[in-house]
């Protein structure tokens, strides 16, 4: 069940005219053309650059993204958006280096801010989240491109929305 949160969008330092967003919205193309600033009043969230939650995804929490960059946007389009649920119990994910959950195995229950250290590569090719809501990043300390994963199995990197396999680091969403 979806969480309550309350997110605005806005031109760039918060200038210019505004949406104010309350639920999850599959498609804000009719809504407005170009996002450069978001204040998150509530809740989490995670932004799309695409209709129907595609493309380049973005956690937000509350505070003030004055403009794209300030929430590693790769540029100003927001098209869908969606509340973080809640979750509130433990956090468990196994992580394998090949598809279909072959190859070598780590699970885990923290965050991780870099998989090579870790894992000993970089490359995770399939998942399973157990339990909780976990973001993967591309880069080291959670830089980068941003993949959001729900409670599932992900048999290919593909399925989380990434164009390779390589994960630099990944941690839990918890509610702030």
């Amino acid at each position: 069940m979806p969480g309550q949160g309350k997110f605005l969008k806005s031109p760039q330092y918060f200038q210019g005219r505004s949406y104010e967003c309350s639920s999850e919205c599959p498609d804000l193309s009719s809504y407005f053309r170009r996002c450069n600033s978001i204040r998150v009043e509530s809740g989490n969230w995670i932004l799309y650059e695409h209709p129907n939650y595609r493309g380049h995804q973005y956690y937000l929490s509350r505070g003030e993204y004055p403009n794209f960059q300030q929430w590693m946007g790769y540029n100003d389009s927001i098209r869908s958006c969606r509340i973080s649920p809640q979750h509130q119990g433990s956090f468990r994910m196994k992580i394998y280096e090949r598809e279909d959950f072959r190859g070598q195995m780590m699970e885990f229950t923290e965050d991780c801010p870099n998989v090579y250290d870790r894992f000993r590569y970089h490359d995770i090719h399939s998942c399973h989240v157990l339990d909780g809501y976990w973001m993967f990043y591309e880069e080291p300390n959670y830089r980068g491109r941003q993949y959001y994963l729900r409670p599932g199995e992900y048999k290919r990197y593909t399925e989380w929305g990434a164009m390779h396999p390589k994960i630099g680091s990944f941690r839990r969403l918890h509610q702030f």
